[in-house]
C-alpha cells in the first residue's frame, strides 16, 4: 500500500482548487467588461473537475454530478499525479473551463462607446456574491484538503517512530 496516496489524491484536489479560484477571480475582474479581446461581453466561466482514472466509482459520481450544458472554451487539463507503480493516483483535475452560456445583461446607456443602436450595452451576468460564495468553497476546500496533508504527515512521522522503537 502507498503511503502517499492520501497526499497524492490532495494535492490534485488542492491544484484543483487553486485553479477554481483563479477563474472566479478573473470572473470578478471582469464584471463590467464589455468588450474583450476576441469580440463582445465578457462571458462568465465555470471549472470543470473530472477524476484521475485510479478510481472509477468516484469518476462515476463525479462525472453524474458535474454535467453541464455549457460550451467547452478551453481545456485546462492539469497534469496527472503518478504514483511509483505508474499508474494514476485518484483524485481530480480540471478537465475543461467552460463559458456561462446565459445571455448578458442589458443596461441603458447611449453614452458608452459600446453601446447599440438601441442605446443598450451588454454586461456579463456576473453576481459578485455567487463568486464570492464559489471563491470561499475553492478555499475552504483547499483548506480541508491541506489540512489532510499535514495529518497524513503525522501519521507517516508517528509511524516512522514506532518503527525506529
Amino acid at each position: 500500500m502507498n503511503l502517499f496516496a492520501m497526499m497524492e489524491t490532495s494535492g490534485s484536489a488542492m491544484q484543483a482548487e487553486r485553479m477554481r479560484a483563479e477563474v472566479v477571480a478573473a470572473n470578478m475582474a471582469n464584471a463590467e467588461t464589455t468588450n474583450t479581446e476576441a469580440g463582445g461581453v465578457y462571458r462568465r466561466q465555470h471549472v470543470v473537475f473530472a477524476a484521475n482514472a485510479g478510481d472509477p466509482d468516484f469518476a462515476d459520481s463525479l462525472n453524474e454530478a458535474s454535467e453541464t450544458t455549457a460550451s467547452v472554451v478551453a481545456n485546462a487539463t492539469l497534469p496527472l499525479n503518478l504514483t511509483s507503480s505508474g499508474t494514476v493516483a485518484p483524485g481530480v483535475h480540471i478537465s475543461a473551463v467552460v463559458e456561462d452560456t446565459t445571455p448578458p445583461r442589458k443596461r441603458f446607456d447611449p453614452g458608452n462607446p459600446d453601446a447599440g443602436a438601441d442605446g443598450y450595452v451588454s454586461y456579463p451576468d456576473i453576481n459578485p456574491l455567487t463568486e464570492m460564495v464559489d471563491l470561499m468553497g475553492a478555499t475552504r476546500a483547499y483548506g480541508m484538503n491541506s489540512s489532510a496533508v499535514q495529518a497524513e504527515k503525522g501519521m507517516i512521522a508517528s509511524a516512522l517512530e514506532i518503527a525506529k522503537s
